[in-house]
Formats: structure tokens, sequence, C-alpha cells
């Protein structure tokens, strides 16, 4: 894996344009990394994910945990991992435990032997070397470590006892790694706690890791919470090394129903009257057709935020 800033904002804004590569495949940041269930975004088969514009869809994030019953890890392992399994030889597969609020670990049955997940068959611990066995299997291009997320009201000894064990599992982590954390990314957790982050991100930085990923967000923090909190660990990180952030909202102005001029699959070739019966008659195509259209935007609302900050007009393009 190889990461270049290209481009960082000369004003007051911390935004920054960098290029991610790995492989073959290369993605322009900032980015989206798109939510996937059992590796594919949701209503979207890969024959419908491959519409989308290139390269900025390249970034898929999968979730290991959705792999601990079914189909079996040794499966997939002896398939050749999960880019053989899922027929997406191209594109980059992130692995995290806490993609999705539905994939974090309770925090009130995690301890300080692994973190615990709810799966098809029930609840499931997970220690930091059943996580690597995982990873081990299916061979994602780059992974988060097994990390202990607190939602925002818990207390400060909650949040402390967090970052230890984040930290100790990435050790972990990292000490049964094959490629000894060459293709990791350091987790920073910490709460609603600025202290407990900044603490998290400082230690996170001294080990052998390709990136961070910071958690912890999306989970009863207000947005003006959010935004100091980012400010706070984004300071205690290296400039060279890519971020990304987890479970942010929805950008204030959002795109709704179907544009007049959108290259999307769905409405260079169906029409709003078309949308709004399949919707009226709770057909799933809808659902299909509307995700196709939104990640469309989404990917394009991405595009528009490098092209602002490669032409230095970010704050332009912000207010």
């Amino acid at each position: 894996m190889r990461f270049a800033v290209t481009k960082v904002c000369a004003s007051g804004a911390k935004a920054r344009a960098g290029l991610l590569q790995i492989g073959s495949s290369g993605v322009e940041t900032p980015a989206l990394l798109l939510s996937t269930r059992k590796g594919l975004p949701a209503f979207m088969s890969p024959d419908l994910l491959s519409s989308l514009p290139l390269p900025d869809s390249l970034l898929l994030n999968v979730c290991p945990t959705h792999f601990i019953e079914v189909p079996p890890s040794k499966t997939i392992s002896n398939i050749g991992g999960l880019h053989r399994m899922l027929g997406l030889p191209d594109h980059i597969l992130v692995a995290a435990a806490g993609e999705s609020t539905e994939c974090l670990p309770s925090s009130d049955a995690t301890n300080k032997f692994g973190a615990s997940f709810e799966t098809p068959a029930g609840r499931k611990l997970v220690k930091p070397s059943d996580y690597m066995e995982l990873i081990s299997c299916l061979q994602p291009n780059l992974w988060a470590s097994l990390a202990d997320e607190v939602p925002a009201w818990v207390n400060e000894k909650r949040n402390k006892t967090s970052v230890e064990r984040t930290l100790r599992w990435l050790d972990a982590c990292i000490a049964l790694d094959a490629a000894s954390g060459r293709n990791s990314l350091g987790v920073v957790v910490g709460g609603s706690s600025i202290e407990q982050r900044k603490l998290c991100a400082t230690e996170v930085s001294k080990r052998n890791v390709s990136g961070f990923w910071i958690g912890g967000f999306g989970l009863g923090e207000s947005v003006e919470e959010r935004c100091s909190l980012l400010n706070a660990v984004t300071d205690c990180l290296p400039l060279g090394k890519p971020r990304i952030v987890s479970r942010l909202g929805l950008p204030e102005e959002v795109l709704e129903g179907v544009v007049d001029g959108c290259t999307c699959f769905t409405c260079q070739n169906h029409t709003r009257a078309y949308l709004n019966h399949l919707i009226n008659v709770h057909e799933m195509l809808a659902q299909i057709l509307l995700e196709i259209h939104n990640t469309h935007h989404y990917l394009r609302f991405f595009r528009s935020i490098r092209e602002a900050i490669k032409a230095g007009e970010f704050d332009i393009f912000w207010k």
C-alpha cells in the first residue's frame, strides 16, 4: 500500500487531497468507503456495482464478523479469499468490525479478553486471535484492528478502559499478523472524552500501522461534539498516512429524487413516474434503483470535495 498527500488547504481548514494506491488499484481521496453486507452494498449485485463511476467506487468496507458463522471463514480461505469469492478482484476491501452500528460490539458484554458481537447463532466473544484468523482467511487489502468502541454517554472510567483495551488488542493483532501490521489500520477510540481520544491517537501513531480508523462516532454524540473530537484526534495523527472516519452523518444538502441530467444508470434508463410506481407497490426494484442513484451522487459529492481542495477553494465549497 502507498499513500501520498497531493494537496493541503492553505487556509485554516485541515482538508487534504491524496492518492491511495493498492496494487494496480488507485483511489483519490477524500473518498467514499461504501458500506457492505457480507461484501456487497445493500441491494446491489456485482454487475450493478460495476456500473458505478470508477475508480471512485472501488473502496468497499467489509465487516469480518459477518463471516463468523456462514460461510465458514475456512471455506473463504480455500476459495482464495474474499476478492475471489465476491468476484471483485480489482476492488479495495477494507475490513473493520465497527463499520456500522449493527456490527459494533456490545460495550456491556465486552471484557478484557475480547469484544462480544451478535451473530446469527447468538452472541459470540471474539478475541484478537479469533479476529486475526478471520482476517487471514478473508485476505482484505486493509484491516482495522479489533477495538472496544463505546457510546458517547459512558463515564470517563469506561472511556479510559476502552482506550487501554484497544491499544492492547492492537498490539496483539499486529503480533499475530503475518505481515507485522503492514496493511493494518490502528483504531482511535475514547468515546466523548477529548483527553482519552488524544491519548489513543498519540499511542496508535507509535505503532507499526499503515493508517488510522477513527471510530466511535454515530453513537450518541452531537454534531458539535463530533467536530471537537475530530479536530483533537487529527492534530495528533501524522499527515502522511490515510485516515478513515466511520459512521459520519449525511451531508447537509442531500440531492433528493431523480435530478434532471443525472448520468447514473437509474436516471438514464428509467423515468420518475416508473420509480414512483415501484415505490407505491413496494417493489424491491425501487430500493435497488434508488440505491444506485444515491450512491452515484455520493461519489460525485466526494469528487467535488477533491476538486475543491485541489483548486484551493475548499473554504468556499464548505461554506
